[in-house]
């Protein structure tokens, strides 16, 4: 049987407390490129790799509510990779809400991880069909 295999890191997504403050610090001092920034949250990029900071004015330091690391599968491969890791009892987080498959998983150390089919491309596609509240998007 051949296995499912991962094929990259897809995205970042890091919990922040402000995201204006947030998307200042990685696009103005550190050069990533803005795609779009809403109420909670931001799409950035630095050259492959997508970045997302997600809305957590929680009370932890750092804020670790939604911070995980998401690794790219194919769609053919996301069903057998979710069942093969499903029967070794791996546990999930979170259930999925946005755009593509993706499923959300802990390592052994409790390390919040997700499975992703899809891009920032496709990503950015569904939310200009169907926009956060108050996203606003970049070309530049």
């Amino acid at each position: 049987m051949r296995r499912a295999m991962l094929s990259g890191l897809n995205h970042l997504t890091l919990a922040v407390r402000d995201v204006a403050r947030s998307v200042a610090f990685y696009h103005t001092l550190l050069g990533l490129r803005r795609h779009a920034v809403w109420d909670g949250g931001a799409y950035l990029s630095c050259g492959d790799l997508w970045l997302c900071l997600s809305l957590d004015d929680g009370a932890g330091a750092p804020p670790a509510d939604y911070t995980h690391y998401a690794f790219t599968v194919s769609e053919a491969d996301f069903p057998r990779r979710v069942e093969t890791l499903t029967r070794a009892g791996v546990q999930t987080w979170k259930t999925n809400r946005s755009e593509g498959d993706s499923w959300y998983f802990l390592d052994p150390d409790g390390h919040k991880l997700e499975l992703h089919v899809g891009s920032l491309a496709t990503r950015l596609a569904a939310c200009r069909a169907r926009p956060y509240r108050g996203m606003t998007f970049f070309e530049d």
